[in-house]
């Protein structure tokens, strides 16, 4: 591309434009929004416009002279492709929280000089980390200053979508007993108010649901909680007067949006505001005099636990999520194989298909994110998309990676499941077969009550690594119930453990091991587990309360594309009693040709 009419290049020059008429050296662009949130609505994906590149995370950092995008090896070679032209440098990094763009910052500023950053958008704990970084090399950080809005006249208005009620029985607990919950927790904490300004902890608590942003159902809002009263922040116009009246019997007035941050600057002096540093941002409060207590927000470690009766809701969310894939993969292995086939089949394809499949099942809401159907090279990208402009055509040889899953109102899916394309390789079948062991490893595991996520990572790793193999994502998330698809506390990865990200009974999270080659392959397999009590060890062990995975996923996985002589016994014997546990499951909800296949797939090895 030509480098004098890339969008992005022409971006990054008025932004470096604005920065010599602001005084400023450098402008950091994360890729957040004024609720941190994962997924961005378009207003603020600010990294995006003016990078050009489309993953959904990585920082952007601009000075006078150059500019670099900070992302880990999830995104490299997308973010390769995708800069190319725009003279953006693309800096590889370890891990999504790695702070390299700070020493990069400190590398390439002269002492005196001024960062930018938009308070709206920056944590308090990610702006403190930088304010005093930059500080120690002599650097000023600005918070008032939005550079992007500057350069961005045109930018979209905020999402505007109706908020609905999310109702018995799938949200069995009601929205006065969740309120009186955190308030019990906000006396304990000794706060007077509450601030909560993460999207999906609001929907939780109110049992509200809706779609500002793409793939989970949630919607832009702040909310100030009381010891005997609440305000909900909101956008005109989002919620009706019925609605409105729900939420007043249970003590929850409504104000508009951009009213939260006037409301916090006038609370009394000797007010103590609980917020949550890691989820509430620097503009939100930065005006506010009230004695500031910074602790996890109490929602989001009880939002994490499910409830006996939201598990059971999440099984039946799988039943229905399971027979969707049967239904979609009888169908397109029928394809694949029908030598009078008129039209080729695509990745585009396979997500059309899965989606409405998906679609007819009951409960069904919609996608719980973008498909990831990725053939061959393209399966190296762990975040890849197949857009209409560029798109693999499932055809010849090779591995077939599907990424995919669902909002029910009972409960949120994601799965990851490679099949074989004719005929595939030794090698592709070793990679598959030993990412298999680690999803297996530590699907199988018993660990101690309150055990922080993190340590159980490398549970995942040990089969991959014995073959001197690994990967650069974490192996497992959160999830949430009818909720983001991605939610903490806990995560099982090579971050810095916390006490928040203890296993607590109730607990979905995702068990994913991949290995990817460049170039060739990917591979990946994926299912959700549930945190329940050891039952085998309740009352054989003196070290206290165990806890084991409920594999909550049922979708066979292909064994066609393993080596059995790569397995163990005991791995031979869990895969098989898990395929035998699909059947059963499934069975009921299928017929004639998607029940043909799913005997087939789930026959013992």
């Amino acid at each position: 591309m030509d480098t004098r009419t890339s969008p992005a290049r022409l971006r990054i020059e008025r932004i470096q434009e604005l920065l010599r008429e602001q005084g400023a050296a450098a402008v950091v662009i994360p890729s957040s929004d004024p609720h941190l949130s994962e997924y961005l609505p378009e207003r603020w994906q600010s990294r995006q416009w003016a990078s050009g590149f489309t993953g959904s995370m990585a920082t952007l950092v601009v000075t006078a002279e150059r500019a670099a995008l900070f992302a880990d090896s999830r995104y490299w070679v997308q973010a390769e492709q995708q800069l190319a032209g725009s003279g953006i440098e693309l800096v590889r990094i370890a891990t999504p929280a790695a702070p390299q763009h700070i020493d990069w910052l400190c590398a390439h500023v002269a002492r005196g000089g001024t960062v930018a950053v938009d308070g709206n958008v920056i944590g308090l704990a990610a702006a403190r980390q930088l304010g005093d970084a930059l500080a120690r090399c002599g650097i000023a950080l600005r918070s008032d200053l939005d550079v992007v809005a500057l350069a961005w006249p045109e930018r979209p208005a905020p999402p505007a979508s109706a908020v609905y009620e999310h109702v018995a029985p799938e949200a069995p607990h009601p929205r006065a007993a969740k309120l009186a919950q955190v308030r019990a927790a906000m006396t304990t904490a000794g706060a007077s108010h509450h601030l909560i300004s993460t999207v999906d902890d609001i929907a939780w608590l109110l049992n509200l649901r809706g779609a500002d942003v793409g793939y989970n159902p949630v919607f832009l809002a702040h909310l100030l909680l009381e010891r005997d009263a609440a305000t909900l922040f909101i956008g005109a116009g989002k919620i009706d007067r019925a609605l409105e009246r729900s939420l007043a019997g249970d003590g929850v007035a409504v104000a508009a949006y951009d009213a939260v941050a006037a409301r916090l600057a006038a609370l009394p002096a000797d007010a103590a505001l609980l917020v949550d540093p890691k989820r509430t941002t620097l503009g939100l409060v930065a005006g506010s005099s009230a004695r500031r207590i910074e602790a996890i927000n109490p929602s989001t470690l009880a939002k994490s636990k499910k409830s006996e009766a939201e598990a059971a809701h999440v099984r039946r969310a799988m039943v229905e999520d399971g027979i969707a894939m049967c239904e979609f993969y009888a169908w397109f292995e029928a394809e694949l194989a029908d030598p009078k086939r008129k039209q080729a089949i695509t990745e585009l394809t396979i997500d059309a298909g899965l989606t409405e499949a998906r679609a007819r099942r009951p409960g069904y809401v919609g996608p719980s994110f973008a498909t990831i159907a990725a053939f061959n090279a393209n399966g190296a990208m762990p975040h890849y998309r197949a857009t209409p402009e560029s798109h693999a055509v499932i055809s010849g040889d090779g591995l077939l990676l599907i990424d995919s899953g669902a909002q029910y109102r009972g409960g949120t899916t994601d799965i990851t499941r490679m099949w074989p394309i004719g005929r595939i390789s030794e090698a592709q079948r070793r990679d598959v077969t030993l990412v298999l062991r680690g999803t297996m490893a530590l699907s199988r595991a018993r660990f101690p009550r309150g055990t922080l996520s993190p340590m159980l990572d490398a549970i995942a790793r040990v089969p991959l690594w014995e073959h001197g193999l690994d990967y650069g994502h974490g192996t497992g998330h959160g999830v949430g119930y009818f909720l983001n698809v991605h939610e903490g506390p806990q995560t099982i990865s090579r971050v810095i453990a916390e006490p928040s990200m203890a296993m607590e009974p109730g607990m979905i999270t995702s068990v994913e091991p991949g290995v990817y080659r460049a170039g060739r392959w990917g591979v990946r397999v994926e299912n959700l587990v549930l945190n329940v009590p050891a039952a085998s060890l309740r009352d054989q062990t003196e070290f206290g309360e165990f806890l084991e995975f409920e594999t909550l996923t049922l979708c066979p996985i292909d064994t066609r594309c393993i080596d059995p002589s790569l397995l163990r016994g005991d791995e031979i014997a869990w895969l098989n009693s898990y395929h035998a546990t699909v059947a059963e499951r499934l069975a009921p909800g299928l017929s004639g040709a998607a029940l043909a296949w799913l005997r087939e797939r789930t026959r013992p090895i």
